[in-house]
């Protein structure tokens, strides 16, 4: 089989590891497969991929189409983004058909909404087309139409949790089949053995005292991730409590408005009195490194997360997490047993459950040791392989269109 993967961008965000886990997977069970990676940019991501033998094809975005997007812009906002990236989006979708056409692909699988639209427009007639889906599409102002208008173009979508599997459901409808398989996680390199990462060095700490409880946040600077509530949440922690917190994570995105800085945050910091008490360490390659260094790891979005894998990861490091609890994030934990939660937004809740948890050090264990247990049991990233390959199987050579019409039949 021939699969061509396409993807937006180089950088390691969230999508892109949990793609690197999906040719990981393929590449070890089925190594005779041909695998290619259409990347729209350079960087970690085609290196990673190149060092488990699959072949890369650089087919950089134009500027205007890798700034352009609907994430917390307008309706106006976006239209003007898309306007503007017009001309750069047709003379994109030319190169990547002729791209697509060399490779010949059996399957197209697209990670990313960008993707989605451009593999909808460009696929080989043969292919079928795969939209694996890690946001919330009704989100989306402008996208939600233009994937909804291109739904027939493809032959399955799969979401990232039950959460996002209904949500595309919602604006595509149900002859569009959508399936859940959870994102997953390498539980060799995200266990609770292995080195840990010096965060005071990288944050220009000093070493902190014995008996800190370290409290980390792991995220990228999209607005939606929580980070002035974790700050906002430290800041109403009792001051005689031993703790020490850090934001690790860094800009990664090129859409406009799509971000915070560091700058904005170390300003918020400052003006809650615990600029001394929180570190920012920017990105950190070893994720796994930098969540074992912490005790507690916290994921504060704001927004429901599509499946939340900083809290797989921190589950499979054995570390006590505390996670939002909404979205594809709740179908993850067991309350109480392998992790607590907090409702989005709500800065004093999270502080609660961090008081609780930085004085508690059995809880602390008792929370880390069952997480394992849980990501041990259901984020094995071989199940990946297990599920995707019939699936890929079954879709192999039958188009979409043919696809539509035995859904509508069926319904």
């Amino acid at each position: 089989m021939r699969v061509a993967l396409l993807n937006p961008c180089g950088r390691m965000g969230g999508g892109e590891i949990s793609l690197m886990d999906v040719m990981a997977s393929l590449r070890a069970r089925q190594p005779d497969w041909r695998l290619d990676l259409v990347a729209g940019e350079d960087g970690p991501l085609v290196q990673q991929a190149r060092d488990i033998g699959v072949n890369v094809v650089l087919a950089p975005f134009p500027a205007a189409l890798a700034r352009s997007g609907d994430s917390g812009s307008g309706a106006f906002e976006a239209l003007w983004s898309g306007l503007r990236a017009g001309s750069a989006t047709m003379a994109y979708k030319s190169a990547l058909r002729r791209i697509l056409a060399n490779l010949d692909p059996d399957i197209v699988h697209t990670n990313g909404f960008k993707m989605h639209i451009l593999g909808a427009w460009t696929r080989p007639k043969k292919a079928s087309l795969v939209w694996h889906v890690r946001d919330y599409v009704s989100t989306r102002p402008v996208m939600k139409r233009l994937l909804a208008m291109n739904a027939r173009k493809c032959a399955a979508a799969i979401g990232n949790s039950q959460s996002v599997a209904k949500d595309i459901r919602k604006v595509c409808g149900r002859r569009l089949e959508t399936v859940c398989i959870y994102n997953a996680i390498d539980l060799k390199r995200f266990s609770p053995w292995g080195p840990k990462t010096d965060l005071d060095a990288m944050a220009g700490f000093h070493p902190a005292p014995a008996g800190t409880v370290r409290i980390g946040l792991v995220a990228t600077l999209a607005h939606w991730k929580g980070h002035e509530v974790f700050l906002r949440a430290l800041a109403r922690m009792p001051k005689d409590l031993p703790f020490r917190a850090y934001v690790v994570g860094g800009p990664i995105y090129q859409t406009e408005r799509s971000q915070r800085t560091l700058d904005e945050l170390r300003v918020l910091a400052a003006s809650l009195k615990i600029g001394d008490r929180v570190g920012f360490t920017e990105y950190i390659a070893d994720t796994a490194g930098a969540i074992r260094a912490l005790d507690v790891l916290v994921h504060a979005s704001t927004q429901p997360e599509p499946f939340g894998r900083v809290i797989a990861e921190g589950m499979a490091c054995g570390r006590a997490v505390i996670s939002s609890a909404t979205g594809g994030a709740a179908e993850l934990i067991q309350e109480g047993e392998d992790a607590l939660s907090h409702p989005p937004g709500d800065d004093a809740a999270l502080a609660e459950r961090l008081t609780q948890v930085t004085k508690n050090l059995e809880l602390r264990l008792r929370l880390g040791r069952a997480a394992r247990t849980t990501a041990e049991r259901r984020f094995d990233r071989s199940r990946l392989a297990d599920q995707i390959i019939p699936f890929y199987t079954r879709l192999r050579g039958l188009p979409a269109l043919q696809r539509e019409t035995e859904m509508a039949a069926a319904h």
